[in-house]
């Protein structure tokens, strides 16, 4: 592949270098001497910055490249799932967040000390540490991709590993002072970013094809060639294989999307830096209404990405160069080959925007659980008095450890998603069901019911990463030798987990000591 940069792409590409060199300064001034200001900003932080941070961090290069690749292979019915996402921010609104706000926890699987004991905090914690590393590496390598192919004109192995470690890098420059502050801030700045490069994106394309919108319209919905209509946004048919259909959108987008904003650190850490619940509340709640319009431009990009490869006879005789098996997405082959000079640029500049917002919140909350759940209290149990400047560097050598733990599931992840040969966003998606099954079945177990214990919490988020792991297509094939095993998507995948690991939690008998004492902080 010939690289289509020209010098105004790459001027454009340094402003926005100078302007992230510039921000992570000034974003870090602020001095941090407690933990809890460097992880929670001291609770300080407006709502509104909260909810663009939140929307910034959900969303990542998965949605930057996976959302144009959804809609050029298939329809609207991902947008659908969308209804999934408001219904269990309601839920995470109206009862996790006063929660953690009444017990004043630094991370959320804090909740669970009171209840089980230490032992079930830190389970819950190195749990979620698993899962983050398999979700934000996952996303750390779709940026990799992009960077690659500006870089370096192709996706190699060895091309892919280099961009993955300068993303890192630039993670950690931006985050590594200021903490959660410097964060929030920065993901206000790469939100603006991304979402400007996909407007003239959608813009651009608009202009290129020559036909009004009424035709475009019509060449979606009679697509030719027995398809369905690429406009659909509600699928009620029964498939397990569709993660997609009003069903999934019910049920394993619901716990999905509970598990990301209220037992996800790296969301719900946002919604713990405004100054009351009420606001926290409002954030989660602002930053879903926020996804649909966004996620809404990202997909049409997609669907008039088909119009442009896929129906020449709309084009007017203009001459467009295929995408080819090479390339992993159609969007970045039409970034590269087919934008007007400086775009691209900008384009490339927003997918690493929408990365960087989201390794960020990755780095600075999973840092969050290392040094507060693991290191604080290794410390405790060993009777080592350190002062709470000592947390910040902890937390900040926390941040170097997890940005090569992400780098490397990201290299990882190039031979991962070439094997299982998902779409982009769906693999984005389906890694995550690894921790949440674990963490909501014990959550759960918390919320509506009195039983559980130290050692069936345990063995609860075992279970949850064990199921999700037998209902792997390779899995299947393992185990029964079957050359087509049965498909399951992702979120019938989180059901069963989830359905699961809370039977397992809820077969151990709570010691009176810690009911008691949750019972109490309850009522307090």
């Amino acid at each position: 592949m010939e690289l289509q940069f020209t010098e105004l792409d790459w001027a454009i590409f340094a402003l926005y270098a100078a302007i992230i060199a510039g921000s992570g300064y000034y974003f870090s001034r602020v001095q941090t001497d407690s933990s809890r200001d460097y992880f929670l900003a001291k609770n300080a932080m407006p709502m509104w910055m909260v909810a663009i941070s939140t929307l910034a961090t959900v969303q990542s290069a998965a949605t930057f490249l996976g959302g144009p690749d959804l809609g050029y292979r298939g329809d609207l019915t991902y947008l659908f799932t969308n209804l999934g996402a408001v219904i269990a921010a309601v839920i995470v609104a109206r009862t996790l967040i006063p929660r953690f706000y009444a017990s004043r926890v630094t991370t959320v699987y804090e909740l669970l000390q009171a209840r089980f004991g230490q032992p079930a905090k830190h389970a819950a914690g190195s749990i979620y540490l698993l899962g983050r590393v398999f979700a934000s590496g996952a996303r750390l390598y779709m940026a990799a991709i992009a960077v690659s192919m500006i870089l370096f004109n192709d996706i190699d192995a060895g091309h892919v590993i280099t961009a993955t470690l300068l993303l890192a890098a630039v993670g950690l420059f931006q985050t590594l002072i200021g903490g959660v502050r410097s964060v929030i801030q920065s993901d206000v700045l790469q939100c603006a970013v991304y979402v400007t490069a996909a407007i003239a994106v959608l813009s651009v394309l608009l202009w290129q094809i020559p036909v009004d919108t009424g035709d475009i319209l019509n060449a979606l919905a009679n697509p030719g060639d027995g398809q369905a209509s690429k406009l659909t946004l509600i699928d009620t048919s029964w498939n397990l294989a569709d993660p997609f259909n009003v069903w999934a959108t019910l049920t394993g987008f619901i716990l999905l999307n509970i598990a990301a904003f209220g037992l996800d650190q790296d969301v719900t850490q946002r919604l713990l830096t405004c100054k009351t619940p009420r606001d926290g509340a409002r954030a989660v709640l602002f930053s879903v209404v926020l996804v649909v319009p966004v996620m809404a431009v990202f997909m049409s990009i997609g669907l008039l990405l088909y119009i442009f490869y896929e129906k020449a006879n709309l084009l007017g005789g203009m001459s467009v160069t295929p995408p080819s098996g090479g390339d992993i997405t159609v969007f970045m082959h039409y970034v590269l080959h087919e934008m007007p000079a400086g775009l691209r640029g900008l384009v490339t500049i927003g997918v690493i925007a929408a990365a960087l917002s989201t390794l960020n919140s990755s780095l600075n909350s999973m840092a969050s659980v290392l040094t507060e759940d693991l290191y604080r209290n290794w410390l405790e149990r060993r009777k080592i008095t350190k002062p709470s400047s000592h947390f910040v560097g902890a937390g900040r050598c926390g941040m170097v450890l997890i940005a090569l733990c992400l780098s490397a599931m990201a290299i990882l992840c190039f031979y991962w998603q070439q094997i299982s040969d998902l779409p982009l966003i769906t693999f984005a998606l389906s890694v995550m069901v690894f921790a949440y099954s674990g963490l909501l079945g014990v959550f759960f177990t918390v919320l509506f019911t009195n039983r559980g214990s130290s050692t069936s919490v345990i063995m609860a988020l075992i279970t949850g990463f064990v199921v999700t792991m037998l209902q792997q297509p390779w899995m299947i094939t393992m185990l029964t030798g079957s050359e087509n095993p049965v498909k399951i998507a992702f979120p019938w995948q989180l059901c069963a987990g989830t359905l699961i690991s809370f039977a397992v939690c809820s077969l151990g008998k709570p010691e009176r000591s810690h009911l008691e004492t949750e019972l109490k902080g309850i009522k307090t």
